[in-house]
């Protein structure tokens, strides 16, 4: 008799190998590979679509009808909202908001007559209810099962014919078709495709949520964003009220777009003014404290920069950084010292985003500059006053993208006066009137002398 194959796969990663290690080649991850029988998962003829080829100038284009789901913030995320037959991933941390969601979605989806059909396999429908309860998600159209197999999950959709279908979470449902454990790469990656190979066939949209890990990636699979149509990322501190929701991936919409929400007893609020939210809290008369506007999609923000530098005890002076690449501040910081000629070396330099954001855009450059002088000299910043551009190594003030976009937002918020880099259009030069002034500045050095 034939001996049975076998092959050991990482259950971090799903590296395969013929025999087991003690440690991952390919993701470096320590006691990781699980044994698993080489049997090849069966998929039958229903479950594939025909895949006959067509000369491209014969293809029809196709119409995406989407419907609402209900909340404008989520639906600006998603490109408009729903894709019948789409296959969307939501990530994020446990507790950061991802079930309170899907059921707010689910309810809203309810009451226009839809039927949603919701699988979770880490809470008990009784449970689910609870939270419906305190949400608001109590709609007769919508149906709460605990099903955890592939294959009941897809049966009850076809038996149900739902508008939507919710799985949650990705990491507890499981094929009888793999034999390893439910959690495992292969389990998740197998269950991902059937999921999708149903929502093709089906044209039924299904929304599959994924923990994300110690390491920031959603457990077990960069696999399962290469199969997905949309993937969703859940951002934000556990202990700030407001969540970002995020689209890393989107073959239906722009992959640039962020909805920003606000956790309450009633669930996840949208934020309409963002930027009045993330500026409301700001001090007044504070050294240290700076306004930028930061481009996140197609919307401009105004967001708090907060700095302080103090005299280091220590050889090696501390430089920290919460919402701002930390490689970045060490570089302004360099350009601090040589092109304004601060002796900031010795100081210990911490640099915030104020409401739990993230700026990766170097048109902070200029108001996190402006932030660690203002802290250097203990003289705190025009009020109203907003700081964008780049800056070179040079010391000089680079143009960033979309300005005429930034200086609006400025502007409709109250603040009466930009400083940008020179050389701007026309349009943007006609925002200026006798209450809203736009300072046009080339250097560090030049922007420095007409702040201070």
């Amino acid at each position: 008799m034939a001996k049975k194959k076998t092959s050991f796969e990482c259950s971090a990663c799903g590296y395969q190998t013929s025999k087991w290690l003690g440690k991952c080649p390919e993701c470096g991850a320590w006691s990781s590979f699980l044994e698993v029988p080489e049997k090849m998962p069966v998929y039958h003829g229903q479950d594939i679509a025909a895949a006959t080829p067509e000369p491209i100038n014969e293809i029809e284009r196709a119409v995406h009808f989407r419907y609402s789901s209900g909340m404008p913030e989520f639906d600006r995320v998603l490109g408009g909202g729903f894709v019948p037959g789409s296959l969307v991933l939501v990530g994020g941390e446990p507790g950061i908001g991802k079930s309170t969601m899907m059921l707010q979605v689910c309810e809203k989806l309810a009451e226009t007559g839809k039927r949603v059909l919701y699988f979770s396999g880490e809470e008990s429908p009784t449970q689910i209810k609870m939270r419906g309860d305190r949400i608001g998600a109590v709609s007769g159209n919508l149906y709460i099962s605990s099903e955890v197999t592939v294959s009941g999950i897809l049966s009850q959709v076809e038996r149900h014919k739902p508008s939507m279908v919710i799985v949650d979470s990705v990491q507890t449902v499981f094929s009888e078709d793999i034999s390893s454990a439910p959690g495992t790469v292969s389990q998740i990656r197998e269950a991902t495709t059937k999921f999708l190979f149903s929502a093709k066939r089906s044209g039924i949209p299904f929304i599959v949520i994924g923990h994300i890990t110690k390491e920031g990636s959603i457990a077990g699979p960069k696999t399962l964003e290469h199969i997905v149509d949309t993937v969703l990322y859940f951002e934000g501190e556990r202990f700030h009220a407001r969540r970002i929701v995020r689209a890393v991936k989107n073959r239906f919409g722009s992959t640039n777009e962020i909805g920003i929400f606000e956790m309450t007893a009633s669930g996840l609020v949208p934020v309409p003014n963002p930027s009045a939210v993330f500026i409301s809290e700001r001090a007044r008369d504070t050294a240290g404290s700076a306004i930028i506007c930061a481009l996140e999609g197609t919307r401009a923000i105004l967001l708090e920069v907060q700095s302080l530098a103090a005299d280091s005890n220590f050889g090696t002076p501390r430089r920290m950084a919460i919402g701002v690449d930390q490689n970045r501040l060490h570089l302004l910081l360099a350009i601090i010292e040589k092109r304004l000629d601060f002796a900031i070396q010795r100081d210990d330099v911490y640099v915030n985003i104020t409401g739990g954001f993230t700026v990766s855009e170097p048109a902070a450059d200029l108001g996190v500059s402006m932030a660690v002088a203002s802290s250097f000299l203990n003289k705190p910043l025009g009020e109203k006053d907003v700081f964008i551009g780049e800056i070179g190594l040079a010391g000089e003030i680079r143009s960033v993208a979309q300005l005429e976009k930034r200086v609006r937002e400025a502007r409709a918020m109250g603040f009466e006066r930009v400083i940008a880099p020179s050389g701007l259009s026309k349009n943007i030069r006609e925002l200026a009137n006798r209450e809203f002034q736009i300072a046009e500045v080339a250097t560090l050095k030049q922007a420095f002398d007409l702040i201070f």
